[in-house]
């Protein structure tokens, strides 16, 4: 899809909310049954993978919509940039201010062989649940990499 040595790249979006403590951001616990029990380094941006014929916004918007079923906040969308993973992957992130109730999120699904080698096909919820954060429970939620994400929207908003 990309060549033999074009990397692949995904694109999500980080959404914050001001409370009276303080910042929230919006993150997602990873489904499947390779994350169910885990606690902690098992929550992710919503985000997900693209090809050239779509840019990283356009694509983190539709991402957002595939993963937590609702339409993209509109509003400012603020670049944080981008990481590249160990495996090679690009990924980019931009945080938009906005409020979303958890309840509503419908995710949407993947098909996995499951048990490994079994041949049965089970659908498993991208995400399982998203919940809001505070900063400091993020950085132990968060799966490592993202980590400078949620670093750079703090040091924007100065909090």
């Amino acid at each position: 899809m990309y060549g033999p040595m074009t990397y692949k790249r995904s694109a999500g979006l980080l959404l914050f909310r001001r409370t009276e403590p303080g910042i929230e951001v919006l993150l997602g616990h990873m489904g499947g049954p390779l994350w169910s029990g885990r606690t902690s380094g098992d929550w992710a941006i919503p985000k997900g993978e693209y090809g050239p014929e779509e840019t990283p916004r356009d694509a983190a918007r539709r991402e957002f919509t595939e993963e937590i079923g609702l339409p993209p906040p509109e509003g400012e969308y603020l670049p944080l940039g981008e990481v590249r993973l160990s495996s090679g992957k690009l990924v980019t992130i931009w945080a938009v201010e906005a409020d979303l109730d958890p309840a509503l999120m419908v995710p949407g699904t993947f098909t996995l062989e499951w048990p490994p080698h079994s041949g049965n096909e089970q659908e498993f919820p991208e995400l399982d649940r998203v919940a809001w954060c505070t900063p400091e429970m993020a950085q132990s939620m968060l799966i490592p990499s993202q980590l400078p994400f949620l670093e750079r929207l703090l040091v924007l908003l100065k909090a």
